[in-house]
Order: C-alpha cells, then structure tokens, then sequence
C-alpha cells in the first residue's frame, strides 16, 4: 500500500491529473504484480502524459 501511496501522489504532483483517475491506473498496476514504487510511478506519468 505504501508504494501505492507514494506513487499516486507523485504522479499528482507532477502531472496536476485528477488523483482518482490515478490511483484507478496505479491500482490496476498493483495488482498486476507491479510493487516498485519507482515503477509505478514511471508506468503512471507515462500513461497520465498521453492525450
């Protein structure tokens, strides 16, 4: 839950996305196996930088 956490709000922080819309993505992500908060982190800028 901790990497959860960290990577959400890093991902708010630097995108100003909508932070439901985040943890939704970076839950996905969790739960896929992805546990480095670095990783989700990565995978969720990636994503939130799309149009």
């Amino acid at each position: 839950m901790e990497a959860q956490r960290i990577a959400i709000d890093a991902v708010v922080a630097l995108t100003d996305c909508d932070r439901d819309a985040v943890t939704a993505f970076i839950r996905r992500l969790y739960l896929a196996g992805v546990k480095d908060p670095k990783r989700l982190t990565f995978k969720g800028l990636q994503a939130m930088a799309r149009p």
